[in-house]
């Protein structure tokens, strides 16, 4: 057998299985340069993009973060360390801001008001809006699809629009300054966005489990209340952390219709009293502190539930 011979030619041997020659598995100048120019300007401007976005991140959580921090650590000052060191430390721990702001501005009261309705209000948005979110995305009937947008032209609706109205309203049947009055409007106000963020994630959840539940002799009420609330819990604590937010911070609603009793004030009514009255008076340490107080509940909430919270908004495009 001569050098010159052809390795496919011998017996036995395929064209197929004939290994390559060693100048074409070798990576050529060539090769690694089309490899270079196809990986590696992508992979700069990849970390170009992810430093960019890192950076932008971190700025906005110091401008979320730092009037918050620079908030609760003033709540602990008196009021010359406020204005000579307004970026330092306290010296010592003044706690008898937060006793003054509770006890002399009422802002215990004020507290237990804004709980009292909100955690009404809070409940009764999430039955109604689950119930009828359930309703409208699993079963059809005449007039589904304009009930469905019906709640969601609500979400437009501006408030200040219903405020004389909703007065007169409230005025006739005897519900101003009254607890179940705000909690009544509280839930008329957060139904149209609850119905629909949960219509869209009842949506998601499988048909089948609900089908077996029927199967085996489950009502329709017993179905959803046993079955599929439990599994849409992520989507009920988002929204429910979102209405919380709502409604423990709403101030317009509260300033038109609970404006007769001082004692029945919610908190953010007493939050602009506590900022007139302490601005004249020059307490601006009971200000942060009564400010801090009206925050804890808020910041408590979603600390406690933000994994909840980010399952509940990404389960419907996760699934």
């Amino acid at each position: 057998m001569s050098a010159q011979t052809d390795p496919a030619d011998l017996p036995g041997v395929t064209k197929e299985h004939t290994p390559a020659p060693d100048a074409a598995r070798l990576p050529g100048p060539r090769g690694g340069q089309a490899h270079k120019d196809g990986h590696g300007g992508g992979s700069s401007e990849g970390k170009v993009l992810n430093v960019f976005s890192h950076g932008v991140l971190v700025i906005w959580g110091l401008l979320v973060t730092m009037p918050l921090l620079w908030a609760v650590v003033s709540s602990f000052k008196d009021d010359s360390e406020i204005f000579g060191s307004p970026w330092g430390l306290p010296s010592v721990l003044h706690f008898e801001n937060w006793s003054r702001a509770w006890d002399k501005a009422n802002m215990g009261q004020y507290f237990l008001n804004s709980l009292i309705v909100v955690g009404g209000s809070l409940i009764g948005t999430m039955l109604l809006g689950s119930m009828a979110a359930y309703v409208l995305a699993r079963f059809d009937f005449p007039g589904n699809r304009f009930l469905y947008f019906l709640f969601v032209g609500g979400m437009g609706f501006p408030v200040i629009l219903a405020l004389v109205p909703l007065f007169f309203v409230m005025k006739n049947m005897a519900l101003l300054d009254t607890y179940h009055g705000l909690i009544l409007v509280y839930i008329a106000y957060s139904l149209p966005f609850t119905v629909f963020f949960l219509s869209g994630f009842f949506r998601t959840l499988p048909t089948s489990v609900a089908e077996a539940a029927l199967i085996d002799g489950a009502s329709h009420t017993r179905t959803f209340f046993q079955v599929m609330l439990p599994m849409a819990k992520p989507g009920l604590i988002s929204v429910g952390i979102f209405n919380f937010l709502g409604q423990w911070n709403q101030y317009l609603l509260p300033t038109v219709l609970n404006v007769g009793e001082p004692d029945k004030k919610m908190l953010t009514q007493g939050l602009v009293a506590l900022a007139v009255s302490q601005g004249y008076k020059g307490d601006w340490s009971g200000l942060f502190a009564g400010l801090t107080i009206a925050m804890l509940p808020v910041l408590a909430a979603y600390i406690i539930f933000q994994r909840q919270v980010v399952a509940g908004l990404t389960a419907g495009a996760l699934k």
